[in-house]
């Protein structure tokens, strides 16, 4: 066995003398860990590649050990085509019985009749994915098998698709193939469009690496493609079915040949309490409300998914109504504080002031000797590392980036002004109380920046951090404009922003705050169940709503699907504030028990009638607080057997993440090149390149996941 000689010594010959001419090895074949690979019954066309190569690989070397005609070399080519079994020995050469050596880094193994650290070098040192390299997994029975060639070629006639759907005509040289399948990965990793092999600068790259290599048409890359798509449409669909909930997150944007696309993505916590985020498709966005609902709709069943609860996160307010029934609309978060800013920012001489700094900007962007004087002034003080920087209007992060760049340099802003006097006379002058405006407005945008940071942390990507966050934020900020030494201008600004941030979510004494899932969220997370941006009043009420929603949950007779999110809101019909306890059963009577003792004096023991799910509810909300840098999966990972009901209920709603589009896009200082990319895509074949960009590697990594002997790396 394998595991058994990665114990032992490397071995010498009987006699023990060395062989002349072996070298020691210089690592044991079995010293790297068993690293995990896909399971057979996920179909990877992937394991062309790798036979494709192999094939390439054997007939070079068959071609140089004939190329020797005879002596030691040419018996070491026969022997090495005797000898192997699998198809990992296109990758090594036997030293002797108990040495091989690496064909690719040279490095020497010990060889102890087992092949798995042979495959197990080829993963670590040289990057052979493990969707390529599973396909190479042999039968250990069929290296003393005499029928091992036979049984091997039935095996990559099974793995060969049934249909080449992307090959215009038979390919002689499997390195060809190997080629096509990376370029094809080029394409849909970096959002290249397929007309990239027409390019000019490509085919003379392509042509000086691989002379011999004829570029595919796009024809035949749209061919490959979709058959990658439907590969990975399938893993998707297994990896969706036992998802519990299913948020969908909808993004518009616009793309440079014309029209406004909406990308759909999938958000749930899988069985392992992983969250994940998945496209499921890119459309051309629908004009009608009814058309974007019913759109979502098949989405959902198109992938398997259309039974399963859902919440739907739009990116703007604008798409709040167009929800299926019984669906709730969520508003992106980094859309709506964006707003929430925007409206501070909106003040009149603020908007003169920042006018101003970008006017300021711009100038030293446009004169290069202003632009000379500056970077000598900066060089002269060490400080070569800060720079001017213009915003986008369109995202404050970016504004305040600005501001903060400027007032750092303004004594060599003001300095270089005043020594170019005629060529500063167009640049715009900030007056005193500007320098002073711009100062206090950087120290407000600096606290909701912090927040920024905080939600774009891994173990806040939840809606459950968002109201702690932005209740904090508007207390903060308040405290900042009470400060003596204010302006009044400052103390608008703040006004306006706690204004919108009560508007879009609720204060901590409106009982509407109930009603936005982010706070039966907040309460979910071990963190945050305190909620102590509510009133007393406010959270006894929502420890009532969670216990009638479990009832409601827990009831086998509830209905499914998306009415699960209105059971949720249905709390006052069903029963009000005073009737949260479920009706005692009708055969209970006051003679079926025998009365304690006890009750006479303190009453009926409350514990004895409240229903099990309960009792896990009261349980969890004596637990103590987890610190702020634990994520909330990895504690109800750990606590989901404690308690079951409320587990079930956070998987649900720890589900829903804070923003349309993961956190580092949503609160980017600016568009990233692959969103520039991707709005030049062509429309036949944007969806299918999209949906491989981004669940290419998740789901390698969710596979490796579920291999047991990863876990129990882990």
């Amino acid at each position: 066995m394998a595991g058994a000689g990665s114990e032992r010594a490397p071995q010498l010959p009987e006699n023990g003398a060395k062989a002349e001419g072996e070298a020691q090895p210089k690592e044991e074949a079995t010293e790297e860990p068993v690293l995990p690979l896909i399971p057979p019954a996920v179909p990877e066309e992937n394991s062309m590649v790798f036979n494709a190569y192999a094939m390439a690989a054997s007939k070079r070397k068959r071609e140089k050990g004939s190329g020797g005609g005879g002596g030691q070399d040419g018996a070491s080519a026969a022997f090495y085509v005797d000898r192997r079994k699998s198809k990992v020995w296109n990758y090594y050469t036997k030293l002797g019985d108990a040495y091989v050596e690496c064909n690719v880094c040279k490095k020497q193994l010990s060889f102890h009749n087992s092949t798995t650290t042979m495959r197990e070098h080829l993963v670590r040192k040289h990057s052979i994915r493990d969707t390529l390299l599973s396909q190479l997994r042999d039968d250990q029975s069929a290296e003393s098998d005499s029928s091992a060639q036979e049984n091997a070629g039935k095996r990559s006639r099974q793995m060969t698709p049934p249909e080449n759907v992307y090959h215009a005509a038979p390919c002689s040289d499997p390195r060809s193939d190997i080629i096509l399948e990376l370029l094809l990965e080029m394409i849909f990793r970096d959002l290249h469009p397929l007309s990239v092999v027409k390019d000019k600068g490509f085919g003379l790259l392509v042509g000086y690496l691989e002379p011999n290599f004829a570029l595919p048409v796009p024809a035949q890359l749209a061919g490959m493609l979709r058959h990658r798509y439907t590969v990975m449409k399938r893993q998707l669909e297994r990896y969706l079915q036992p998802a519990q909930a299913v948020v969908l997150c909808v993004e518009l944007w616009p793309s440079l040949l014309g029209p406004l696309y909406r990308s759909v993505s999938a958000c749930f916590i899988d069985g392992e309490w992983r969250r994940a985020r998945c496209a499921l498709e890119t459309r051309p966005a629908p004009e009608g409300e009814g058309e974007a609902g019913e759109g979502l709709c098949a989405v959902l069943s198109k992938f398997g998914a259309s039974g399963k609860a859902v919440f739907c996160v739009m990116r703007d307010a604008a798409a709040d109504a167009a929800q299926p029934q019984g669906w709730s609309g969520l508003c992106c978060a980094a859309r709506t504080l964006h707003r929430c800013v925007a409206a501070g920012l909106e003040v009149e001489q603020v908007r003169e002031a920042l006018g101003a700094a970008r006017g300021i900007v711009r100038y030293f962007q446009q004169d290069a000797k202003a632009t000379g004087s500056l970077n000598g002034k900066l060089e002269a003080t060490k400080r070569t590392r800060l720079s001017l920087a213009l915003d986008a209007e369109a995202r404050w992060l970016s504004t305040a980036e600005m501001c903060e760049s400027l007032l750092e340099l303004k004594w060599a802003v003001m300095a270089v002004l005043e020594e170019h006097p005629e060529g500063a006379a167009a640049a715009p002058r900030l007056a005193d109380g500007q320098w002073k405006l711009l100062q206090d407005l950087v120290g407000v945008l600096r606290t909701v920046r912090i927040a920024v940071a905080f939600l774009r942390e891994e173990q806040n990507a939840s809606i459950s951090s968002l109201l702690p966050c932005v209740h904090g934020v508007a207390a903060a900020i308040g405290q900042q404009a009470e400060e003596a030494g204010t302006g009044a201008v400052i103390r608008t600004v703040v006004g306006n922003i706690r204004a919108e941030l009560r508007r879009c979510w609720g204060s901590a004494e409106d009982e509407k705050v109930l009603e936005n899932p982010a706070v039966i969220a907040s309460f979910l997370d071990p963190r945050f169940k305190e909620l102590r941006f509510l009133s007393p009043a406010l959270r006894n009420e929502l420890h009532q709503r969670v216990k009638t929603i479990l009832s409601q949950i827990s009831n086998p007779q509830a209905p499914a699907g998306g009415r699960f999110w209105t059971l949720c809101w249905d709390y006052k019909a069903e029963g009000g504030e005073g009737n949260s306890q479920p009706p005692a059963p009708k055969e209970q009577s006051a003679s079926a028990a025998p009365q304690s003792p006890y009750d006479i004096l303190l009453g009926k023991d409350p514990t004895e009638s409240m229903p099990e799910i309960h009792q896990q509810l009261e349980n969890y909300i004596v637990e103590p607080l987890c610190k702020r840098s634990t994520n909330p999966l990895d504690w109800w990972k750990n606590n989901e057997h404690r308690f079951p009901a409320v587990a079930r209920l956070s998987r649900h709603f720890l589900a829903i993440p804070a923003t349309a589009t993961p956190p580092e896009q949503a609160f980017a200082t600016g568009e990233s090149a692959l969103q520039h990319r991707r709005a030049g895509l062509a429309p036949e074949n944007l969806d299918q390149i999209l949906f491989l960009h981004q669940n290419f590697d998740f789901l390698d990594v969710v596979r490796r996941g579920n291999d047991p002997r990863h876990r129990a790396l882990r």
